[in-house]
């Protein structure tokens, strides 16, 4: 798959162009492998899987999920390769699935794209495993605090937005086969980013909050009056510490992996509530109330979002030479891409965004 002069005439894909027309083939049936096999399967897509233990199987097949026992059988024969490979696995488990699926890649039909929470280490060990040239990153966002096939739930796809992330070599084509999986088989939505851009972002909306969420549990853990602050404890409670419910386990992992954007958030934070307790402290009647207005340009936004109309759709063009730094902006913008026109008109919905204006941060 080249970015050939034919295809930037935006020559319509051939075998992307609808749910029923895809084959997508998922590596680990856990929560999210499972639910998203679950949920292409419930859109009309063929799904291949495969897992490291095949006691999922026989539910899965009643869900309509091709299961094979090897991965040789999920790479397919001549004339019946997946178009598109999703690795579900760990990430701790990553390179050594790379390895393991390198030789069987046919890499001049086949697309690969994983759904791991951090992308840049991800990419360097696809590139490490010879695979970089077939390979897109994609991060849904979507989860609970439950593991396991026994907890995937179809519906858990219902609605979500994937971050897709690029970088200068990655392949248009291969780009779009990964784009209509999720508008196309999924009924999703996604955002253009890069590696980098990404994980600053998972790093604030995901993985510092898990550490967070774990520190107040640890908190109250550590509080002699713990089991007269579990009974108090009602729903903002429990929204603030849903997540330290996940296995402590995965959630270390997840961190360790993007260890030096969450120990910068956790450093600015720890900084944040030692001047707000200073200002408790001192009776800071200015510096309490600075503290908790602040935030207010999210406030407006999640207010603004809730309203009825706020999102219009426009189509979006594609130039064969800025298409990243197109789709980058546009994820800044706050707009996500919920369609495809034809290989090179993106559909778009205008959002509303978080707004700061220059005197809110003075």
């Amino acid at each position: 798959m080249t970015d050939s002069a034919d295809t930037e005439q935006g020559r319509e894909t051939g075998t992307m162009t609808g749910k029923t027309g895809m084959t997508v083939g998922i590596v680990g049936l856990g929560l999210i492998g499972g639910s998203l096999a679950r949920h292409l399967a419930s859109n009309g897509c063929r799904v291949v899987a495969w897992n490291h233990r095949p006691h999922p199987y026989e539910q899965a097949r009643r869900d309509g999920i091709a299961c094979v026992d090897t991965l040789e059988e999920l790479a397919g024969h001549p004339g019946a390769r997946p178009d598109l490979i999703v690795l579900c696995n760990p990430l701790k488990a990553m390179p050594d699935m790379l390895s393991r699926l390198a030789p069987l890649i046919d890499r001049t039909t086949t697309t690969l794209t994983d759904v791991g929470s951090v992308k840049a280490l991800v990419r360097q060990q696809v590139v490490a495993a010879g695979l970089g040239d077939c390979y897109v990153g994609a991060h849904p966002m979507t989860g609970t605090e439950r593991s396991g096939f026994e907890a995937s739930d179809p519906r858990l796809f219902d609605h979500a937005l994937w971050a897709i992330t690029v970088d200068a070599s990655t392949d248009y084509r291969r780009f779009l086969t990964v784009a209509r999986m999720i508008t196309e088989g999924c009924s999703n939505r996604c955002i253009v980013i890069d590696d980098g851009t990404h994980d600053r972002a998972a790093a604030l909306i995901s993985h510092m909050p898990h550490v967070v969420a774990t520190a107040l549990i640890n908190e109250l853990t550590d509080n002699p009056d713990r089991n007269i602050a579990a009974a108090l404890a009602a729903g903002s409670w429990r929204d603030m510490t849903r997540v330290a419910l996940t296995d402590p386990q995965r959630t270390r992992a997840m961190v360790d992996e993007d260890a030096e954007n969450v120990e910068a958030l956790l450093r600015h934070m720890a900084h944040r509530l030692v001047a707000v307790a200073d200002a408790l402290r001192d009776g800071d009647d200015a510096a309490i109330g600075g503290f908790f207005a602040y935030g207010q340009p999210f406030r407006d936004y999640k207010t603004a979002c809730a309203q009825d109309g706020a999102s219009v759709t426009a189509d979006m063009p594609l130039a064969p030479a800025s298409w990243r730094g197109q789709l980058l902006e546009s994820a800044r913008r706050g707009e996500h891409v919920v369609a495809w026109r034809s290989d090179r008109v993106a559909v778009v919905e205008r959002r509303p965004a978080v707004t700061v204006r220059q005197a809110d941060q003075e």
